[in-house]
């Protein structure tokens, strides 16, 4: 399924911006009220759903926080495993942990060892609802990879097309956005 020029509106329509958020000279894409929407929201899963159902996944891997909320529910929907990556600290079990570039400093996500047991190769879908410098995607890609699965593409709701993040993470592995931002 492609989305029509109207759908893909319909989406960027959907979410609200906040300028100045969380400093001056930024603005926020708000998922909420996609999310809120249910119209949208419906709209942007079937999508998903759509677009992925022929790659045969076993797993979707969702980003700490928003990744677990379109994660999730694509998981259910094309009946695979979910696989939360969280910042660090946060998972109960043995972790592998990547650390990546911030603006100013270093931060870290984790994934359990044992993330993708079952099938000998686990095919897996990385998702988040936004790339930007693509530091977290590119760290949360190459853990999977490290724990013996195939990342086979990273999907973002939005991708902001004027900062390298993409093609950065596309040494590592196939991108996907759903609604590119100037």
């Amino acid at each position: 399924m492609t989305l029509s020029i109207q759908e893909k509106t319909f989406l960027i329509e959907s979410i609200r911006d906040i300028p100045d958020f969380p400093k001056p000279g930024i603005v926020f894409k708000d998922i909420t009220t996609l999310l809120a929407d249910k119209e949208a929201y419906a709209l942007l899963m079937r999508h998903l759903s759509e677009r992925y159902a022929s790659y045969n996944l076993t797993h979707v891997a969702g980003i700490d926080a928003r990744g677990f909320i379109f994660g999730a529910a694509l998981a259910q929907m094309l009946g695979v495993g979910f696989v939360p990556i969280r910042k660090k600290g946060k998972l109960p079990y043995t972790t592998v942990s990547e650390k990546y570039s911030l603006e100013y400093g270093v931060d870290e996500v984790e994934i359990h060892i044992d993330a993708f047991s079952g099938p000998d190769s686990p095919k897996v879908l990385l998702i988040d609802d936004l790339i930007a410098t693509g530091g977290t995607a590119y760290a949360a890609a190459s853990l999977i990879n490290k724990v013996g699965a195939e990342c086979v593409e990273a999907c973002f709701i939005m991708g902001l097309d004027f900062l390298s993040g993409q093609s950065k993470l596309r040494e590592l592995v196939e991108v996907y956005t759903v609604i590119g931002v100037d």
